[in-house]
C-alpha cells in the first residue's frame, strides 16, 4: 500500500495521500509497522496512525469495525488541517466494511487488490454463482470449476482453503459483494501477464472498473546485514543460472521431517543451491517463523559438510536481491503473489510449493495457464502437515533447472512486465487513468 502511494504521488504531485494503518492481534504487527514506517519515511505521503489496541473480538469484521471511530477522527482532522478536497478512499482488499465510512464523507471508494487478476475474477465468479444460483463451493469435492478468467477449469484441489470452509467463505462472500459497490479496483498485475483474466473482468456483470497498475514491488528490500552481504558474495562465485533458490515467504517454515526430505532432495539433485531455512513460529499456525541459531540442529548429520562446495543454508535472506543475481537459475517458491511478480520481474523460472491463502490457485495459474513454472506440488496446504518426499522434490528441482523451455517464456514475460511501468506502458497508462478519474471526482 505504501509503494502504491509512492507511485501515485510521484506521478501526480498535487495528490496528498494519508495512510491509516490498522494494527491487528498478529505477532507480526510490530515488524509490519516498522516496514511501513521505513518506506513512508522516504516518500511524500504523510502517515496518520489509526492504530491503538486491536479489538478483542475474535471475528475479523468486528475487529475492523472497531477502528471506524479512530479512522473517522483521523480523516476529519486531516481535512480540517489541510483544507484539501477528499477525492476518495483506497481500501485494503479485506477492509471493505469501511465502505460506509467513505459514504459518510461523500467520497467514492476503491479497492487495492494485492493478488492477481485471475484470482480476483475467480473470487467474483464464486460469489456471483452462490448468490444467483445457490452454488456452494464448499461441496465441490473432487470436481472442477469453470472460471471465466482462465482458459481451463480449476480443480478443487487448488481452490483456497478459505473457500472450502463454510464459516470463512461467508466472510469472502461479504467482502466480494462489497467489491461491486466500489468505483474501481486497482490490481497489482500487468495487462500483458494476465490479459485473459482482465478481459473477462471487463465483460463481467456488475464489476467496477479495473486498473492493472503492477508490478508494485519493493525491490530495494530492507537494509543489508552482514550475513546478507556474505550471501551475495557467495552467489558472485557461482556460475550463471546455476543456483536453485528455495524460499517460502514471510510465513514459510517446515518441521524437522520435511527439512530432512528437502536436504536429501538438494543433495540428490546435484545442483547448486541457496536455501532460506527458518524455524516454525511458536504460538499457533500464524506465528512468525524465526531463524535457527544453528541450522545443524535440524539438518541431516554431515549435510553441511557434504554440500559445502555447492550449497548455502541461511535464515532470512533479501529475496529480491537474490532473485536479481545472475547466478540464480530457478526459484522453488510458495507462490505468494509478490514473490511471483518478483520472479517474473527478474525472469527466474519457478517451481511451485504453495502453502496457504490463494497460493494453490497461483500455482495452477503459473504451471497450467502461463507455463512459466514446473510443479513440485500445486495442492500442498501447510495445515495438512503432509510431507513432500525427497524424490518428488528432486524431480521438481531437476525439471526446473534442466528444462530450458520455461526460461525462455519467463524471459519474454519479464520484458513485458518491465515495460509496463515505463512511459506509455500499459500499467503506466492505467495509473494515469486512475489519477485522472480520482482527481475529477465530484468536480
Amino acid at each position: 500500500m505504501v509503494e502504491l502511494a509512492k507511485l501515485l504521488v510521484h506521478r501526480h504531485s498535487t495528490l496528498v495521500i494519508s495512510l491509516v494503518i490498522i494494527t491487528s492481534p498478529s505477532t507480526a504487527t510490530a515488524a509490519v509497522t516498522r516496514y511501513a514506517d521505513s518506506l513512508a519515511a522516504a516518500a511524500t505521503p504523510r502517515k496518520d496512525d489509526g492504530g491503538g489496541q486491536p479489538s478483542p473480538a475474535a471475528n475479523f469484521t468486528p475487529m475492523i469495525e472497531s477502528h471506524k471511530p479512530r479512522i473517522r477522527e483521523a480523516v476529519s482532522a486531516e481535512l480540517a488541517r489541510s483544507g484539501a478536497r477528499l477525492a476518495g478512499f483506497v481500501l485494503d482488499m479485506l477492509c471493505t466494511s469501511m465502505l460506509d465510512l467513505a459514504e459518510e464523507f461523500g467520497a467514492p471508494s476503491y479497492i487495492y487488490f494485492t493478488s492477481g487478476a485471475a484470482f480476483l475474477r475467480f473470487q467474483l465468479h464464486v460469489q456471483e454463482s452462490h448468490d444467483e444460483e445457490g452454488f456452494d463451493v464448499t461441496e465441490l469435492k473432487e470436481a472442477e470449476l469453470a472460471c471465466p478468467g482462465l482458459t481451463r477449469p480449476v480443480p478443487s484441489k487448488v481452490i483456497p482453503s478459505g473457500f472450502l470452509n463454510k464459516e470463512w467463505v461467508a466472510l469472502v462472500y461479504t467482502i466480494t459483494r462489497n467489491f461491486r459497490k466500489t468505483k474501481g479496483i486497482l490490481v497489482n498485475t500487468v495487462r500483458e501477464l494476465e490479459s485473459y483474466a482482465l478481459e473477462s473482468l471487463s465483460r463481467g456483470k456488475n464489476i467496477p472498473k479495473v486498473y492493472p497498475v503492477g508490478p508494485i514491488l519493493n525491490l530495494k528490500g530492507e537494509k543489508s546485514r552482514r550475513e546478507d552481504d556474505e550471501t551475495i558474495e557467495w552467489l558472485d562465485q557461482q556460475p550463471e543460472s546455476s543456483v536453485v533458490f528455495l524460499c517460502f515467504g514471510s510465513m514459510g517454515a517446515f518441521r524437522g521431517e520435511q527439512v530432512r526430505e528437502i536436504a536429501s532432495a538438494l543433495e540428490g539433485s546435484g545442483h547448486r543451491f541457496l536455501w532460506s531455512l527458518r524455524r516454525p513460529g511458536e504460538g499457533g499456525p500464524w506465528a512468525s517463523p524465526t531463524d535457527y541459531e544453528d541450522v545443524r540442529e535440524v539438518l541431516p548429520e554431515g549435510f553441511l559438510d557434504r554440500t559445502a562446495e555447492v550449497g548455502r543454508v541461511m535464515g532470512w535472506v533479501p529475496q529480491a536481491a537474490v532473485l536479481a543475481h545472475k547466478s540464480i537459475g530457478g526459484f522453488v517458491s510458495h507462490c505468494g503473489w509478490n514473490s511471483t511478480l518478483e520472479s517474473v520481474w527478474f525472469g527466474v523460472p519457478m517451481a511451485t510449493w504453495p502453502m496457504y491463502a490463494e497460493q494453490q490457485f497461483n500455482a495452477f495459474l503459473l504451471v497450467e495457464e502461463l507455463e512459466i513454472a514446473t510443479e513440485v506440488r500445486m495442492d500442498y496446504r501447510s495445515e495438512s502437515e503432509e510431507v513432500v518426499s525427497a524424490e518428488e522434490l528432486e524431480r521438481g528441482i531437476r525439471s526446473l533447472m534442466e528444462d530450458c523451455s520455461r526460461k525462455g517464456r519467463m524471459k519474454g514475460f519479464s520484458d513485458l512486465v518491465r515495460g509496463a511501468l515505463t512511459d506509455g506502458g500499459s500499467s503506466s497508462s492505467s495509473i494515469a487513468e486512475f489519477i485522472g478519474d480520482v482527481s475529477n471526482n465530484d468536480l
